[in-house]
């Protein structure tokens, strides 16, 4: 008649947290299939032949020279990598399991693991990509030098969470208006090919060219990143400090709309996606 529930203690409950993100974490890796190799190795793909296609691009229109002095290649790859890294972090977070989803049906479950299984998964596997690619690279064809790979690493993270913040802001619509969403989410990703600036240089635009891209965190992660790995670069007109405020407001009105709709969530939403 009468229960008594033990509430865990808070230790117990962050490690139990944490066990949980770590299975959705495999799950989600598993997901896109059933061999972990085999996915890693396509996700590997899908960057080379990006990084194929801008280098013949780069080739056949006579820029190379005109770029940046260093390795062209490794110009091409610094904003390939973060392009991908954004990207597919937004399309994770937006394409994560929402408060109607039938996973949340599972008492252990709730949209917070799935957001974070959806980010680290994505984190995972773009970062191993990103170092294998690099290392054949380096063996196979010539040694890579970053003139600070710390401060290079640190904007391919600030990529990532970028694309968490505003996949967050997408998510918390997505049960209202899906299908605005969904198109959103294609537009922004598909405007992000150019307006992200792994084309160019920041300091090589026109300022009405610059107006363009500005807005966009990618456009200065990419170019800072460039700035860290390029000893002869030196951006002069985007902010680190932009994009990491940016991501951190984009994020807090995320959280707040999920929150929000999560108490609003209806089964019937399911049926509308």
């Amino acid at each position: 008649m009468f229960q008594f529930e033990a509430r865990p203690y808070a230790k117990s409950s962050a490690v139990g947290f944490a066990e949980l993100v770590y299975h959705g974490t495999v799950r989600y890796v598993r997901k896109g299939h059933g061999n972990a190799i085999i996915g890693l190795l396509l996700n590997m793909m899908q960057t080379v032949i990006l990084c194929m296609v801008f280098y013949i691009m780069f080739s056949v229109l006579g820029l190379r020279g005109s770029i940046l002095r260093g390795d062209f290649l490794l110009y091409i790859m610094s904003g390939i990598f973060l392009f991908m890294t954004h990207t597919k972090s937004l399309g994770a977070i937006v394409g994560s399991e929402g408060p109607a989803s039938p996973m949340m049906q599972h008492a252990p479950m709730s949209t917070a693991i799935a957001i974070c299984s959806a980010a680290l998964g994505t984190l995972y596997i773009q970062l191993l990509s990103m170092f294998f690619v690099l290392f054949i690279y380096h063996l196979a064809f010539t040694p890579i030098v970053i003139d600070d790979p710390i401060g290079a690493f640190g904007m391919v993270l600030l990529s990532w969470f970028s694309g968490l913040s505003i996949g967050m802001l997408f998510l918390a619509l997505k049960p209202w208006a899906p299908g605005v969403v969904g198109m959103t989410t294609a537009i922004y990703s598909r405007a992000n090919m150019l307006a992200s600036g792994k084309m160019f240089l920041a300091n090589t635009l026109p300022e009405k060219m610059r107006n363009l891209f500005d807005w966009n965190p990618l456009f200065h992660t990419i170019d800072q990143a460039r700035g860290y790995a390029f000893i002869n670069y030196n951006p002069h007109y985007t902010s680190v400090e932009y994009a990491l405020y940016l991501s951190l407001t984009l994020l807090m009105i995320g959280l707040m709309g999920e929150f929000y709709t999560r108490k609003h969530a209806s089964a019937s939403w399911a049926a509308r996606k």
